[in-house]
């Protein structure tokens, strides 16, 4: 994420700020330039003094405080690059749906952020209803009998529960799952990895390629959640995966790589903003220094990234331990999660080679394919 100052009095902004609080100016975020921009009123419309040429309005969910982006005047599109891809929306008149919905957005706009940033195709189902892009935020039923809501991704329509926008209802799942970590900009994160995998994977021609890194996804899924949930990960799974739910599935270990992935390059650009680097006394060498002096969207290689994460999440997991806090990044990278971390780096940059083909991958090529019977998770 960058770092935001208003045009007009140098203060600076964060990503979700609507009004500047030293000068007074309405503020809006214009993804085409990917800068939130003090306003000027211009009748009903608003001229950003980033890109005067252009008049604006705000997107349609302005009036809910659940955005700030803009739509360019001329646009046919009431909602903005972000929200238009939004199915589905909770009752809106209950309090606690419309305030849940807002914590909701401004994960799910931090996402759009990284998309927009890397240049990800995104269209929405109205424009592509077969590899579009959509969004259900669903509250639970009040029927105690009622199916519980699951987040999860199924072709494109990704459905998020309600509640986990409740952080004592997300802690006590957390908690019950046996998680180090769970945020709503996590499940973002990792869901829209599920829908890259069909776009970018399988609709890409890199199926050999991931299955190499990531092992054949065609076992069943349902079953292997299954056994997951019973048995847990194996005790060796930090050597191999970011995570223990990457343990669960082949699609499960590339959406939680994914998903870390976009935590590390996105934190990255705002220490880069900020000037942070890290530079231990104590240390012997020069292992743990760090200095994030390229623009972490557009890194060269994984080894550029993890160079500077390495150092610097330990010295944000210090920060936080001083304040009582749980780790900010509480994950061991193994030299096969950074294999796999590579992999998706290459694949968003549309650097990935073909795979090297074996004899045994092309036999696992060949075999039947096994339908998932539960939508991905």
């Amino acid at each position: 994420m960058k770092l935001f100052k208003c045009q007009s009095c140098r203060q600076i902004l964060y990503f979700e700020n609507d009004v500047c609080v030293k000068c007074g100016h309405k503020l809006g975020y214009v993804p085409e330039a990917a800068t939130l921009s003090a306003l000027e009123p211009e009748g009903e419309l608003w001229r950003s003094l980033a890109s005067p040429s252009v008049l604006y309005r705000f997107c349609a969910n302005a009036q809910h405080a659940a955005c700030n982006w803009l739509v360019e005047s001329t646009s046919a599109e009431n909602f903005c690059l972000s929200c238009r891809h939004n199915r589905m929306i909770p009752d809106l008149s209950i309090a606690d749906n419309l305030a849940n919905w807002q914590k909701i957005e401004i994960a799910k706009h931090r996402m759009f952020y990284s998309l927009l940033r890397f240049k990800l195709p995104a269209p929405t189902k109205a424009e592509s209803p077969d590899t579009g892009l959509a969004f259900d935020f669903l509250a639970e039923l009040p029927d105690p009998n009622a199916p519980k809501v699951m987040t999860g991704h199924d072709n494109g329509l990704i459905t998020l529960a309600l509640a986990e926008a409740d952080d004592a209802c997300r802690e006590q799942n957390r908690v019950a799952m046996h998680e180090p970590y769970r945020t709503l900009i996590g499940h973002f994160r990792h869901e829209i990895g599920h829908y890259y995998w069909d776009r970018l994977v399988r609709d890409g021609g890199q199926l050999d390629a991931c299955r190499a890194v990531f092992g054949d996804d065609r076992q069943d899924y349902g079953q292997a959640l299954q056994n997951h949930y019973a048995n847990g990960a194996p005790p060796d799974w930090q050597e191999h995966f970011v995570s223990q739910y990457a343990t669960s599935h082949p699609w499960e270990d590339f959406a939680e790589t994914w998903a870390h992935y976009l935590h590390i390059v996105d934190t990255l650009e705002i220490a880069r903003a900020f000037g942070l680097s890290t530079q231990p006394r104590l240390a012997k060498g020069d292992e743990l220094d760090a200095s994030v002096d390229f623009d972490p969207y557009r890194a060269r290689e994984i080894g550029q990234l993890i160079d500077s994460w390495l150092p610097l999440s330990l010295a944000l997991n210090s920060l936080n331990r001083a304040m009582g806090q749980p780790d900010l990044y509480p994950f061991v990278l193994s030299q096969p999660a950074i294999d796999k971390l590579a992999f998706i780096h290459q694949l968003v940059h549309g650097g990935l080679a073909p795979a090297v083909v074996t004899p045994a991958m092309a036999a696992a090529a060949e075999a039947p394919p096994v339908a998932p019977v539960a939508p991905v998770t």
